[in-house]
């Protein structure tokens, strides 16, 4: 084993905010010339990846790069309420990166009256919601949202549907597009709204059973849930609950009857009882090490064990093994896999292996980032090669996708496919699954067809509404303001998404890109037309390295370069040889806002928001706010005098109604959200990040584990 880093990890934290700068996934899907760039799963690849508070306390952020990726396809969407066919048609640019592909839908929505009057009030709700169904409007039993675990007893078949925060359960094992018999955590198939009761779940990642019990990781209310015998109803309560300090967003739960196995991401421990619970009780062994990082997937036969971490020795994804059962604390793990795909390999793309089950002969299957994986037996050490690889189809999967295996049937829950697909039989050879359930067939992910946007940056004009996304590499364009949730975009183009977005007047820029080196330049708003320009790489004397955001106003053009500690200042838009006219010092700048008076920066590491008056850049800015008062926050906006800031880890938008408030350090007029942990609702947020205000309605993009977009009208 070579030598590791090794971290003190700190236990009382405040769980899952985040940090989301830009990285390919290592759940994405990536080209050869990304791969050479900048191999996945290393500090390098990933120092910028997606990182939540778990992660950003304990100094694991190099490890993680969590986005969610998605491949847009034309499908009829299917929900509930209603069935709406869209259809599309796509043209094709060549330019210097991956082809731009438009596509052209088949839309029809509400448009809005821009007849707004008011502002905006403390804890009011937002009125419409896109990049989803409708607030509280899971869509039907077969629309998942990021569904994650997956589990059988054999008769059963069980799916934690997460974003959803529901559980569903199959009375009779499907073996196609079935719809299932009972919901938990919801009273029909059409709600998904979040709580607290042993009836309700926020955000349940994991399931399993062991033919009696149902256990499930109900995350975001940090504690196990358990039923004693199976749910016969709707809403069915669970007959109690476990919770501890050592419990604390927890990720992977096994059960055998006898032993029950807990990973708790938060608290960076194993938990085990030898003796099934039969209320409220502590566990009996609790396993931790300076190696293990944030464990996730929980992996058994009742003999071995097998754990995935996304944060191990601090800097890597990868599994532990332990070949016994551990039947003490702190009992050291047997051997480390830093890739399944590369086994007895010393490799820099590491993937921890994200859902396993064994079959009834003892063969173990296990689905990680390279595809899916057999051995014939429980692997004995670091170089026990899988037995056979599957890639014959790509596993569009992600770190929340599992496996469950019943009657020689293989289900394989692929959380960012947004399906489930499955072998009738066990697999002996490399090929396709047989079939699908949550989708039309096994290649569609209904993520995409249904115009779900990951990561989504909002910018409107107050006529058209553009969103950018740096993990869909899109942008959606709305030809007119929406006023009805789920309407589906005018266009989207296809490799083109970047990790921030400028509007002004009729031009429009995108930085970032799949290389993080990228600017698109639209010099008339993108309505179908390919970019007059795209600079890569450098413009005049200035070599970029991670482009995290970017403002244009009547006078300048802002460019955030993250790794460079730096603001590039333009005068107007530049050709490939102009150099800036000025380059403001910035630690760790992220996305930038200009309303040609002030430009503000966000500095989400530094849990601040830095203001420079446009007409003197090179003096000291104002900070607003910084470690107390905000947390990671994400994006900021200034317009028509206004201050928006996404506290995304506190899950509040602050509002000032006059920037210069917020320069003379006044409190914010305003507070959008709740506080604390986030939440799916009309006037609760999840993960809020990057506002944007046209004069009449406030935009605002939700991130990483969440990806709505929503609308906030102003009140009398």
């Amino acid at each position: 084993m070579k030598l590791k880093q090794k971290i003190i990890l700190i236990i009382s934290i405040f769980l899952m905010t985040l940090v989301l700068t830009q990285c390919n996934s290592d759940e994405s899907e990536t080209t050869e010339e990304s791969e050479s760039d900048a191999q996945e799963g290393t500090p390098e690849a990933c120092g910028n990846g997606i990182c939540d508070s778990v992660e950003k306390e304990k100094g694991l952020c190099s490890a993680d790069c969590n986005g969610e990726q998605t491949t847009q396809t034309s499908q009829t969407k299917q929900t509930s309420q209603t069935t709406q066919t869209t259809t599309s048609s796509q043209q094709s640019m060549q330019t210097g990166n991956e082809d731009i592909t438009v596509e052209t839908v088949d839309t029809s929505y509400a448009v809005a009256d821009r007849e707004t009057s008011g502002f905006f009030t403390s804890g009011q709700e937002a009125d419409i919601l896109l990049s989803g169904v409708d607030f509280n409007d899971a869509g039907g039993s077969l629309l998942f949202n990021h569904q994650t675990g997956i589990a059988t007893d054999g008769t059963h078949l069980v799916l934690a549907d997460r974003n959803n925060n529901r559980i569903l359960i199959w009375n009779e094992l499907p073996q196609g597009n079935e719809e299932a018999d009972i919901v938990l955590g919801q009273e029909n198939f059409e709600t998904n709204s979040p709580g607290e009761g042993l009836n309700e779940f926020n955000w349940p990642i994991a399931v399993f059973t062991d033919g009696t019990h149902l256990v499930v990781a109900d995350t975001y209310n940090d504690r196990i849930l358990v039923w004693n015998s199976w749910p016969t109803e709707n809403g069915e309560a669970a007959d109690f609950a476990i919770k501890s300090s050592n419990i604390r967003w927890p990720w992977g739960v096994w059960t055998d009857g006898e032993k029950l196995i807990i990973s708790s991401t938060g608290t960076s421990k194993i938990l085990i009882w030898n003796d099934f619970p039969s209320e409220n009780t502590e566990e009996d062994i609790v396993l931790t090490s300076d190696d293990i990082g944030t464990p996730r997937n929980v992996m058994s036969d009742g003999t071995n064990l097998a754990v995935g971490d996304h944060n191990a020795f601090s800097t890597e994804h990868g599994t532990f093994f332990w070949s016994e059962f551990p039947t003490k604390d702190d009992q050291p793990y047997d051997f480390y896999v830093e890739n399944p795909k590369f086994m007895g390999e010393d490799t820099d793309m590491g993937a921890e292996i994200y859902g396993g089950a064994f079959t009834d002969d003892g063969a173990f299957i296990a689905i990680a980032h390279t595809g899916l994986f057999l051995w014939e037996g429980f692997p004995k050490d670091e170089e026990d090669t899988a037995d056979i690889t599957f890639d014959a189809f790509e596993y569009d999967g992600g770190d929340a996708s599992s496996i469950a295996i019943a009657d020689d049937i293989v289900y394989v829950s692929l959380s960012n496919g947004n399906r489930i697909v499955g072998f009738d039989g066990i697999p002996s050879e490399d090929r396709e699954p047989d079939f699908v359930i949550g989708a039309p067939d096994i290649y569609t992910n209904t993520y995409a067809s249904n115009y779900f946007i990951t990561n989504p940056v909002p910018a409107s004009d107050g006529e058209h509404l553009f969103v950018s996304s740096d993990y869909d590499k899109t942008l959606s364009v709305w030809k007119q303001l929406p006023d009805e949730s789920n309407a589906h975009p005018d266009y989207v183009y296809h490799n083109v998404g970047g990790w921030d977005n400028a509007l002004y007047e009729n031009n429009f820029i995108i930085v970032g890109g799949n290389r993080k080196d990228t600017v698109y330049i639209w010099n008339d708003l993108p309505l179908g037309q390919e970019p007059d320009t795209i600079l890569q790489g450098e413009i005049g004397n200035v070599e970029f390295k991670e482009l995290t955001g970017v403002a244009l106003d009547e006078k300048y053009l802002y460019i955030a370069d993250k790794q460079a500690n730096k603001v590039y200042v333009w005068e107007g838009i530049p050709g490939e040889k102009d150099d800036p006219v000025y380059t403001l010092e910035s630690s760790e700048p992220t996305r930038l806002s200009s309303d040609g008076t002030y430009l503000a920066v966000t500095k989400t590491n530094k849990h601040a928001v830095d203001i420079y008056d446009v007409h003197d850049l090179e003096s000291t800015p104002t900070t607003i706010g910084g470690r107390g008062t905000f947390n990671l926050p994400q994006g900021s906006e200034i317009a028509d005098g206004h201050l928006f800031i996404g506290d995304t880890g506190n899950s509040y938008v602050y509002i000032w109604k006059d920037v210069e408030d917020a320069l003379a350090g006044e409190s914010a007029d305003v507070k959008l959200g709740q506080g604390g942990d986030p939440q799916i609702g009309k006037d609760t947020l999840f993960w809020p990040a990057t506002p944007s205000y046209d004069g009449s309605y406030l935009w605002l993009g939700e991130v990483k584990f969440s990806g709505r977009l929503l609308r906030f009208s102003p009140t009398e």
